[in-house]
Order: C-alpha cells, then structure tokens, then sequence
C-alpha cells in the first residue's frame, strides 16, 4: 500500500474556495471579506480549485497550510494551535 500524498493550499486560497464557493458569496463580496480584490479572489480561487482537482486525481489529503497568526485568524480552536508549523488535513 502506498503512502498518502499530500496537495497543500493557503489559508487564503481556502478561505476565498469557502466564501465563493461554500458561502455563495460573489467574488466582490469574498474580497470585501477578506481584504483583497476582486482579481485577488479570482486567482485564489483558480489556484485552490487546481489544487483540489489534483488532489482528488492523485487520491491526495487536502492540507490548509497555516502559520501560528493565521490559526489565531481563523477561529482554530486552542487545541489546534498545538501543531504549530503544520498544515491541517480536512
């Protein structure tokens, strides 16, 4: 059996693939959201939509690469925050 690959992506890329995609937001709406632009949100969710579609060809965990601040950001609970430096699979 072989060992289970890995496809990361950034807080940001999830993030905007959550609003757009899970929220139903609008692109404008997302970056409003999230501080950025309507382009910004658009190559985020290019690149998250990639990321995921690789994943799920190559039989891939989804790992949201997070830092310590951006846990903080996200509303991760304590225990969470533990794994400093580590990604988190979903």
């Amino acid at each position: 059996m072989r060992e289970i690959g890995t496809t990361v992506i950034s807080l940001d890329e999830f993030e905007a693939l959550r609003l757009c995609d899970a929220e139903g937001l609008e692109q404008s709406e997302a970056g409003e959201r999230i501080g950025v632009s309507r382009g910004t949100v658009q190559r985020l969710l290019y690149r998250a939509r990639q990321q995921v579609i690789e994943a799920i060809i190559n039989n891939n965990a989804i790992i949201v690469n997070l830092k310590e601040s951006e846990v903080c950001h996200a509303g991760m609970h304590t225990h969470q925050r533990k794994q400093r430096g580590r990604g988190h699979r979903l």
